[in-house]
């Protein structure tokens, strides 16, 4: 973590270089930065600032919560009213920040919410501390193992290791490290420091893949041995769970993490964030559960109370789950465990797909194809007739969650390829040199210079420093240039073909590079998915590529919309989501690598995309939060209009219905997406008079 004195503003700038992520507190007169002690925060900080000030402005209406000095809460002071404190020293926490951020002083002090910010004042000058952590999580150690299923699941015994508690706080994301990494080889081995988790809970499975993978996630929240048996079942003390339930293995598995997950979450109001939670309030009329007798009780006690609920009751209240991942049961898939039972998906074991020359879901696209160039459009294809690669594309079963991913053999339709390699690299990733977020578009068709205007929208945000450099008709040497060097993102517009990117003097194959040195990329050209894979494959983290045919319109209005939603903190594959409802036909485009990667982070936290349909008393209003590596499941949100009550954040919270200057507020909050009656909007272009 980096801190500095702003350039036009009084206050500290706090940058944290792991994730691109750059945040500002402003004072009422300018500050001397000194180095501090990170011994004074409560909760984990890697690096701390003091300075003297008579108050502190966060510029955005955070959630502010104001603790002792021991960490017991007093108050969530983001309300509309004035609230005071006395004497002491007190610890404000500011949630929903790029980074993890606290501030310690020494009272009274009186906080003051505003409409767009929080303002901490002191009465006269006084002592402030900051501390600040990454929210950027490493795998700690690798554990080897066999292709011996039964090493596999000895391995995943030690995936709780990573938890910072057992107790139901675990479902807060900070409290939950990456676990260990897992690495194919000659004999099992687990360094002396991985230790497991001491939870008396075990799985006991089949030692077989397709039982073991879908249960990555479940072995690592609970902190459970994995032993092989013969009938799936949770074994908790004198507690016994089948696994085998109503809809099949993997669906019962995949039911129990959400179960136990939501039920940690309801019960952790009683402990450090005693906050009102909307889901609490909904649920607990329902269910005869003691949440305050809960919290103080083990996991090995809490999993019967929890599991005695029928899922029935919960699943109307339950949060829109992230991520199903499908992945292929075979050992050369083992290492992307850990990786995704870090981000707690769900996981189904499908077999690899078997290839297809024509693939029915491509059907609409290409009826779309030949009506939009009849009507005088073109495609970004080199050749006319293209028709090579389908072969390796498939349809993916479709997933009930936000966002879905796939690993193993093929191109999905609809769903993110990841690659072990890709997950790998997000891990190593070292910070940069420089504090700007370095992007080169790249347009090599004349015809399309009307997508270069994404230049424009990266670098639309407060706190985040852009270098955006176009580049036109690019040579082959020069477009390879461009990859090989070191840059955060690189937009390429322009014809793809079986001979690669299409340039001004001919073609670069991307198989021809040494590496890529490209952070993440669009190739917004035709097919494009094999080159993509390739500079995956040469060190590139992932990025945005076709499967088929795209028109040169819908191409534009893709390539539009992913600039500024990866320019508000969404990552590859919930930018692609919401990018493709500005087209009627999208399937075309898919992420490969990493497709949970940021290109910066989003200055109130988790990325959002609001909804508001006209009614006659107001506009209605509900927002679909959309998670990332910085803000994962068990994240709380609160609604600008209605601060008091807290929401878990991921998919859909509300509806709302608010008055216009509600509307305006949020409008004018910070720059979002917004489907207004069914179209993509964004906040900077509309305004309350649109509603009237």
């Amino acid at each position: 973590m980096e801190f500095d004195v702003p350039d036009d503003r009084t206050g500290v700038g706090i940058f944290d270089p792991i994730e691109n992520a750059r945040f500002e507190l402003y004072t009422p007169e300018p500050v001397e930065l000194e180095s501090a002690s990170t011994d004074h925060f409560h909760f984990p900080v890697t690096h701390a600032v003091r300075f003297d000030a008579t108050a502190v402005e966060v510029p955005k209406l955070v959630s502010t919560v104001v603790r002792r000095h021991d960490g017991e809460m007093l108050a969530d002071a983001t309300a509309s009213e004035i609230q005071t404190f006395g004497s002491g020293t007190y610890l404000v926490e500011l949630q929903s920040t790029p980074m993890k951020l606290y501030l310690t002083v020494d009272g009274p002090m009186e906080v003051h919410p505003g409409e767009t910010s929080v303002t901490v004042k002191f009465g006269q000058n006084r002592r402030v501390r900051v501390g600040a952590r990454s929210f950027h999580e490493r795998p700690v150690g690798t554990i080897t193992v066999t292709d011996d299923v039964e090493d596999l699941m000895a391995a995943m015994s030690y995936f709780g290791s990573a938890l910072k508690t057992t107790t139901c706080e675990r479902s807060f994301p900070t409290l939950r490290g990456h676990p260990p990494r897992i690495e194919r080889g000659e004999a099992f081995d687990v360094l002396d420091d991985i230790e497991k988790a001491d939870t008396n809970v075990e799985l006991v499975l089949p030692p077989d893949r397709e039982h073991v993978y879908p249960a990555a996630s479940l072995s690592y929240y609970l902190g459970a041995e994995v032993v092989p048996g013969t009938d799936p079942r949770l074994v908790a003390g004198d507690f016994e769970y089948s696994l085998a339930g109503s809809g099949g293995y993997e669906a019962t598995v995949n039911r129990v993490l959400k179960q136990v997950f939501f039920l940690d979450c309801l019960t952790r109001t009683e402990g450090y964030y005693p906050v009102e939670l909307h889901e609490r309030e909904q649920v607990e009329p329902e269910v005869d559960l003691d949440f305050a007798g809960l919290y103080d009780r083990p996991l090995v006690e809490q999993l019967p109370e929890y599991l005695s609920v029928p899922f029935e009751v919960l699943e109307p209240h339950l949060l829109d789950w992230h991520l199903t991942t499908d992945i292929v049961p075979v050992a050369e898939n083992v290492a992307a465990l850990p990786y995704f039972a870090d981000e707690l998906s769900l996981l189904r074991t499908p077999e690899n797909p078997e290839a297809s020359a024509v693939e029915p879901a491509m059907e609409s696209v290409e009826e779309f194809t030949r009506a939009a160039v009849a009507a005088g459009d073109f495609t970004r294809s080199a050749s006319a007739d293209a028709d090579w690669g389908d072969d390796e594309m498939f349809q993916v079963d479709p997933a009930e969650t936000v966002e879905h991913a796939w690993v193993g053999e093929g191109y999905p339709i609809n769903a993110n390829k990841v690659t072990i390699d890709a997950l790998h690299r997000e891990a190593e990733r070292t910070p940069p040199d420089e504090s700007a977020i370095e992007v080169h578009v790249v347009c090599n068709d004349p015809r399309m210079a009307e997508e270069n205007a994404v230049s424009e929208f990266y670098g639309l945000r407060d706190f985040v420093n852009y270098d955006v450099t176009i580049h036109e008709e690019t040579t082959a040497a020069e477009l390879a240039s461009l990859l090989e060097a070191p840059a955060d993102f690189l937009h390429y517009i322009g014809h793809v073909d079986e001979a690669g990117f299409r340039c001004a003097d001919g073609y670069l194959d991307a198989e021809s590079l040494d590496s890529v040195g490209v952070e993440a990329f669009l190739l917004n050209a035709c097919r494009s998915y094999e080159q993509g894979a390739t500079l995956v494959e040469k060190g590139s983290r992932g990025g945005v590529v076709t499967l088929a045919e795209v028109v040169h319109s819908s191409a534009t209005k893709i390539g539009r919309a992913l600039a500024r939603l990866l320019n508000s903190g969404f990552s590859l594959r919930s930018a692609l989501n919401v990018a493709k409802e500005e087209v009627v036909v999208a399937i075309e485009y898919v992420t490969v690598g990493d497709g949970g990667l940021t290109l910066c982070e989003n200055d109130s936290g988790a990325p959002v995309k609001f909804h508001v349909n006209q009614r006659e008393n107001g506009p209605l209003v509900e927002y679909t939060v959309y998670l990332n590596s910085s803000h994962r499941i068990g994240t709380l949100t609160h609604f600008i209009a209605d601060s008091t009550t807290h929401h878990l954040a991921s998919g859909k919270v509300g509806p709302f219905q608010l008055d216009k200057e509600e509307l305006e507020s949020i409008l004018d909050e910070e720059l979002e997406p917004v489907e207004v009656n069914g179209e993509l909007r964004w906040s900077n272009e509309i305004s309350v008079a649109d509603f009237e």
